[in-house]
């Protein structure tokens, strides 16, 4: 039998764990291409630890992720993941690229509005 206090303890834990839980996977080119051929909805996010606006996003993008189990999102490190912010043309972190399979449908640099990202993502579905 649990004690009142761990009881208590494993409530909160479970009431918080999942909104910070994160679906996103990170970037790799086989994962893109699998979800592309797939004709899945894809989310790439380009973060980095030290962007306070990736920081604002994050929350938004993972309360969609619960939503739309369906999404693919993939997740690019701005620091590091130099060939790829090439190939996918991007230049600022904090920036979401909405695929449907091989099409690029939206694309942003900067945005914390959750009623603009909802809509950039939606239309993926």
């Amino acid at each position: 039998m649990l004690s009142s206090s761990l009881r208590a303890l494993l409530v909160a834990a479970a009431l918080v764990l999942p909104t910070f839980a994160h679906a996103a996977q990170p970037y790799e080119q086989k994962a893109f291409q699998s979800a592309q051929a797939a004709n899945k909805p894809i989310l790439i996010e380009v973060t980095a630890p030290w962007c306070p606006t990736c920081r604002q996003q994050k929350p938004i993008v993972q309360q969609i992720e619960r939503e739309k189990p369906d999404l693919v999102t993939l997740d690019v490190d701005f620091d590091s993941a130099k060939d790829i912010l090439k190939q996918l043309k991007v230049q600022h972190q904090s920036t979401l690229i909405v695929y449907r399979g091989g099409k690029e449908l939206a694309r942003s640099t900067g945005e914390t509005d959750p009623a603009a990202i909802r809509s950039m993502i939606s239309k993926a579905f």
